[in-house]
């Protein structure tokens, strides 16, 4: 396993910080449609001596999900995209099939340990939701099938997993946050671990695969431990979290404050072979970062990292 981060910023300080702290590789964020827009993100991440982790977000892939007009364009980008990580040695793409949000919060000022805030989802009070990730992307009503959506994410993998193969790229299937079958009028399919295996199985390869996103997974109330030896030939990426709740009523804890085993989930992914990366995801908020992004401050992650390199060393030390 390698020990990775999202940094929101990605400063120097920040950069500075996840080197000085042990963290080996950075995510980016989508940089833009040309790998000149990518090169000078690269050189900052390597100039502090740490290595690019994967790709995530801000994906244009809007009418892949839907199967509306001109999703071969946003396919065509994708293999773009592609062609661009595997010049510069970007080893996973993370993507979700979220039609018309990302993942959605109702609250993200809830209190955790000694005030921390935190992330928070309620069904009941689904007025007040806010789509975190993505501002261009609404949440209106809208009629999507869970049938329409499996076609249109074949229609995905039968383009884009062939080129991902012959370049060394892995693909990362993000979960849907929170994994409902239906919300907001459409259907939802990456919300349970029998579909991660029809994904999978869709067009085999060692290359279409899995991010497990612990926190969502737990939001779906499964074994943990046992989900991850299910998937475990598939998983490219993982997000470790955790949650307090229920897909319907969640609240984001720190890493080391929830209901999960993080000791045997860190445990587990060594035994079933998983050596890619590993970042903390959705940070509490800490004293004197409230005007940050929900979720994505750094101040919890540094708690993170060193709780994470705890687990690791101690999985590591299990195995010898």
């Amino acid at each position: 396993m390698k020990l990775a981060s999202v940094l929101t910023p990605m400063s120097d300080e920040n950069l500075a910080l996840a080197a000085q702290t042990g963290v080996e590789c950075i995510t980016l964020r989508y940089q833009g449609p040309e790998k000149s827009d990518w090169q000078p993100a690269l050189e900052r991440i390597r100039a502090v001596g740490l290595q690019p982790a994967a790709v995530e977000d801000a994906i244009a892939m809007e009418n892949i999900i839907r199967g509306t007009e001109g999703r071969d364009d946003e396919i065509d980008g994708i293999l773009k995209l592609l062609e661009i990580m595997a010049d510069l040695e970007i080893p996973v793409l993370c993507y979700n099939f979220m039609a018309g949000t990302d993942w959605v919060r109702t609250r993200v000022d809830v209190a955790e340990r000694g005030g921390a805030m935190v992330t928070e989802f309620n069904l009941d009070q689904i007025d007040q939701a806010v789509s975190l990730d993505d501002a261009s992307r609404s949440l209106q009503h809208e009629v999507l099938t869970a049938d329409q959506l499996w076609e249109n994410l074949e229609y995905l993998l039968q383009r884009i997993v062939p080129r991902a193969e012959s370049l060394g790229i892995n693909l990362a299937m993000h979960p849907d946050d929170p994994p409902l079958d239906v919300f907001m009028g459409r259907a939802r399919i990456m919300n349970c671990v029998e579909n991660f295996l029809r994904l999978v199985s869709l067009v085999p390869s060692p290359v279409n695969g899995i991010c497990f996103c612990q926190g969502t997974f737990s939001e779906m109330g499964v074994d943990i431990p046992a989900a991850i030896r299910q998937l475990g030939p598939h998983i490219h990426y993982v997000h470790f979290r955790d949650i307090r709740g229920t897909r319907e009523s969640f609240a984001e804890t720190f890493h080391d404050n929830g209901p999960t085993d993080m000791v045997t989930a860190i445990r587990t992914y060594r035994e079933v072979g998983f050596d890619g990366p590993i970042r903390p995801d959705h940070v509490p908020q800490l004293i004197g970062e409230g005007d940050g992004e929900p979720g994505y401050t750094m101040l919890g992650r540094l708690f993170a990292y060193g709780y994470m390199r705890g687990l690791m060393q101690a999985a590591n030390q299990d195995r010898s």
